[in-house]
């Protein structure tokens, strides 16, 4: 397998917080990118104090900041804008997730920088887009990702039909952090025939908007959404989990009438329920579903969970099992893939997936999640301050 991954030689320097910027940015370090954490001295990233789940470490933080290198800069101090400067004109890649109008205030929007760089690629993510000449309304608000996923109408679709529920995860941050990286890989195409770099203004609110295309579309024109249905598909059934006989639960979607006909007489084996025309297409099948949850609920009580299983996987019906956290760590399916590995932390190795999208070519760069400030010595150094200018550097506090 070949040693050169995708970005190797590629510099990426990020100014970067909490889940969005610092997520987009791991991506770009697993495919060999050199990443360049600024962070505040004495403080670093916020998201390292979340938790101290991981070996004393926080969760979020060891997730989404392995293979960095930590250099701790104070802007707002005498000589940090100079490390800064000679920092950007080794980059390919500028990275900011700052609060809305402090890169400009910092020197950093694309009319200051552009001049000095032009080959460079300039990544500002935000909650509701940075972009000065259309601001916006929402353009100063704060933007975190429940409040995101709360304006982009993820709460009203997710949930119980008498409560709203937050995801289980930061999606909003996540897609505005693969939608940052995905433009990133873009830019540096585009950067490769025509020599120059861009700006991309990602907006947290967008992306996630984005993710509510089929949804939206759903309640085109004024037609009402799709009500909240708990673990179940708010227009597909049945799709979602169903109690077995034993107390356990199985989940299981069909997609077709084919499947709804092998389901009635394979699973249920009830194949007259197949021509009831209170269930003989999906839209009917979905109106009437709490009558055909109790049927089948109680064509499941003499069977338990794995006799439900075997069935449905004798009729080609798609099923899963509703893992918790702990046997998604010992999942199976990840075990015999080989899918973990270790990555180095400051209190020692730590178990780490490796990224999806398997190559033929090049093993993905699974560097350690650094301590706060852990190259700011080599980096100077690197930059050309001698002995007595990184004194004066800490004697400002700027590092």
């Amino acid at each position: 397998m070949a040693k050169i991954r995708p970005l190797d030689g590629i510099t990426v320097v990020s100014l970067e917080h909490a889940v969005a910027a610092p997520f987009a940015t791991r991506q770009l370090a697993d495919l060999g990118a050199r990443v360049i954490k600024i962070e505040r001295p004495g403080e670093g990233d916020f998201a390292r104090k979340y938790d101290q789940r991981v070996k004393g470490q926080a969760s979020y933080f060891v997730w989404i900041n392995r293979g960095k290198e930590s250099l701790t800069l104070d802007l707002k101090k005498p000589g940090a804008d100079e490390v800064l400067q000679r920092l950007l004109r080794k980059a390919d890649v500028l990275v900011q997730n700052l609060a809305p109008g402090a890169a400009k205030r910092l020197g950093l929007s694309e009319a200051t920088l552009r001049p000095a760089h032009p080959g460079l690629v300039i990544c500002n993510i935000s909650g509701y887009g940075d972009d000065l000449e259309h601001p916006g309304p929402y353009r100063d608000k704060k933007a975190y990702d429940l409040l995101i996923q709360a304006e982009a109408g993820l709460l009203s679709l997710t949930g119980t039909p008498e409560q709203v529920a937050r995801a289980g995860i930061s999606v909003a941050d996540i897609s505005a952090g693969m939608y940052a990286y995905s433009s990133i890989l873009a830019a540096l195409l585009q950067r490769g025939r025509t020599g120059h770099g861009c700006s991309l203004d990602v907006s947290m609110l967008e992306c996630l908007a984005e993710w509510m295309g089929n949804p939206m579309y759903y309640g085109f024109d004024g037609q009402p959404q799709a009500p909240r249905a708990g673990a179940s598909h708010p227009s597909v059934y049945p799709y979602g989990p169903f109690a077995t006989g034993d107390g356990k639960t199985v989940l299981f979607g069909l997609q077709n009438e084919r499947e709804w006909a092998n389901f009635c007489q394979q699973v249920l084996q009830a194949p007259a329920l197949q021509a009831d025309r209170r269930f003989d297409n999906n839209t009917k099948r979905s109106a009437h579903r709490i009558e055909l949850k109790a049927l089948i609920e109680d064509l499941f009580k003499p069977l338990n969970a794995e006799q439900v299983i075997a069935r449905l996987d004798a009729a080609q019906i798609g099923n899963a099992a509703v893992n918790d956290i702990a046997a998604l760590w010992a999942h199976p399916q990840l075990q015999a893939r080989g899918r973990w590995t270790e990555v180095g932390s400051p209190a020692g190795p730590i178990a780490a997936l490796k990224p999806p999208a398997v190559s033929s070519t090049f093993e993905p760069c699974m560097g350690a999640v650094p301590a706060l400030g852990a190259h700011t010595d080599a980096l100077l150094a690197e930059l050309g301050f001698d002995a007595a200018g990184k004194a004066a550097l800490q004697q400002s506090g700027a590092v």
